[in-house]
């Protein structure tokens, strides 16, 4: 399942997304990874979430991006939820046509692994597409 937390910049995606992961490792059975574009957020989370600063990883394409979180699931058979802040800019996406074809590849990836994504971006929800808009859960 891919979920979507959208919004102009500054406008609280990433506190919606903290409280997000913060209550769901109330009740998780499996792991939770967070990734973000740096460490800024470290003691906001639980620690029982595992916290990847992406910018630390030489990523510079969307097509890595998806083949960094292919590693992650890999190698973790108990993962079960995985949040992205600042997903345009830890994916690579420059351009906002980029976005949905990496939520598509996300999808099959959360479909055979049984992983959900929980998804912030930095886009109006105007701007999506009707298949993008109906996993929007925060429009701000």
């Amino acid at each position: 399942m891919i979920q979507l937390i959208v919004g102009g910049k500054g406008k609280g995606k990433t506190k919606h997304l903290l409280d997000k992961v913060n209550s769901a490792v109330k009740n998780a059975n499996g792991n939770i990874v967070y990734l973000d574009k740096n460490s800024k957020h470290m003691y906001e989370l639980k620690n029982k979430i595992r916290l990847i600063n992406v910018s630390e990883y030489p990523l510079s394409s969307p097509d890595e991006f998806v083949g960094f979180i292919c590693g992650i699931v890999s190698q973790d058979h108990d993962l079960e939820q995985m949040y992205l802040d600042c997903f345009l800019v830890i994916a690579s996406i420059e351009n906002h046509d980029g976005v949905e074809p990496v939520i598509q590849k996300l999808e099959k990836i959360s479909e055979q692994f049984d992983v959900d994504f929980v998804i912030s971006m930095s886009l109006d929800e105007s701007e999506l597409s009707d298949d993008l808009k109906s996993k929007v859960i925060v429009s701000l």
